[in-house]
C-alpha cells in the first residue's frame, strides 16, 4: 500500500530542474533538483588553466564543456548531490572582465 502512495506522489510532480534565485531554469543535465546553487565571486578563482573551485581545487579549463554562461551574470555551481565537496556537474560563470 505504502508503495503506491509513492508512486501516486512522484507521478504528479515530474522531474523539472530547480530554478536559480533571480528566476532562471538549471538545465536538467546540470541539476537534478537540487545540485545547483549560486555562490560568491570568492568561491570561483580564475587562474590560467581555467576556473578553480575554492573549496574543492577542482580546475575546470575554459573551454571545458562543463563550463557555461550565466544568464543573470553571477557564479553557479553544480556539484554531485549538491555536496560543498563533489565533483562540478556545471559551473556557470559571468562574462569575463577582461
Amino acid at each position: 500500500m505504502a508503495s503506491s502512495f509513492i508512486f501516486v506522489v512522484f507521478q504528479g510532480h515530474p522531474a523539472f530542474a530547480h530554478d536559480a534565485k533571480s528566476g532562471w531554469s538549471y538545465p536538467f543535465a546540470c541539476c537534478s533538483g537540487f545540485d545547483c546553487r549560486e555562490v560568491p565571486a570568492k568561491a570561483i578563482i580564475e587562474r590560467p588553466e581555467g576556473y578553480v573551485i575554492a573549496g574543492t581545487g577542482e580546475v575546470l579549463a575554459y573551454r571545458d564543456s562543463r563550463v557555461r554562461n550565466s544568464p543573470d551574470g553571477a557564479f553557479h555551481w553544480c556539484s554531485v548531490a549538491g555536496a560543498n565537496d563533489g565533483r562540478t556537474v556545471c559551473l556557470f560563470v559571468p562574462p569575463r572582465s577582461y
